[in-house]
């Protein structure tokens, strides 16, 4: 395995270098569920210090991971790409002189609209994509091939608590909308012109309550036919754009922080 491709990484001393160098690629952490001595105490310690994800597997199961039978009861699925910190994606926007774009995802599951969502981030200019770090999609092969290649240029953080990431960004100034199926503001009599965090729920679901709570606003795409939603990629689509739209002087500019008249 290269460092740019998914994959796994089994043994107990090569899965704890990992977690002791690129901690941030490590998706999850497989360890035998019967058997289990010492020697895998401190790793567990460190994923969960972590904020890994652990599970418990059979050796059969380990095996069928791992792809041999040579992996010492411990599993690491490693991401396709490393993650990012938070603070990297705010840097971004003051490398490039822009207000901040940044689009956090509330436990969207399946790779494919990840993928999706983060090649429109790269074409609509995000500077960085947020998503959780458990019951979530990652950066997985799935994930990389819906991309086609964005990937690998939109910085992707993993946060444990998203409420509290939202917090964080709006003491950066930052006007959090969040995207709901009723009830909410149109998109295109809000102001997007300013600094900007697009929050976007999983599917099925949408956003969780306390996430909703956390948002400085709702917003609703209309819907004109029989269908009650758009997926959230073709959402996150729509609202991207609409911020491109609104940025390059469509809209009047404004800060960003109330629904226009």
């Amino acid at each position: 395995m290269t460092l740019d491709e998914p994959g796994q990484v089994f043994g107990r001393h090569p899965v704890l270098e990992l977690l002791r160098a690129d901690s941030r690629r490590v998706e999850e952490v497989a360890v035998i569920a019967e058997g289990r001595g010492p020697a895998l105490q401190e790793l567990l310690v460190l994923a969960r210090s972590r904020g890994i994800k652990v599970s418990f597997r059979t050796r059969d199961q380990l095996t069928a991971m791992a792809g041999t039978t040579h992996h010492q009861g411990v599993v690491a699925r490693v991401a396709g790409a490393r993650y990012s910190s938070l603070g990297d994606l705010l840097a971004l926007s003051v490398v490039r002189s822009e207000p901040p774009f940044l689009v956090v995802l509330d436990q969207v599951q399946d790779p494919r609209n990840l993928g999706a969502i983060l090649r429109t981030a790269e074409a609509s200019g995000v500077h960085g994509v947020v998503v959780p770090r458990h019951h979530a999609a990652g950066l997985t092969a799935g994930a990389a091939k819906s991309a086609v290649g964005a990937i690998d240029l939109v910085p992707v953080a993993r946060e444990a608590n998203i409420a509290q990431c939202l917090e964080a960004v709006k003491r950066e100034g930052i006007w959090v909308i969040g995207a709901v199926t009723t009830g909410g503001a149109t998109p295109w009599n809000t102001d997007l012109t300013g600094p900007v965090c697009l929050v976007l729920g999983g599917e099925g679901q949408g956003l969780r309550p306390l996430v909703a709570r956390s948002c400085d606003l709702l917003v609703t795409l209309p819907m004109r036919g029989r269908l009650e939603s758009l997926s959230v990629s073709a959402a996150a689509a729509v609202l991207c754009f609409e911020v491109v739209r609104q940025r390059a002087g469509v809209a009047e500019p404004g800060d960003g922080q109330k629904a226009l008249d």
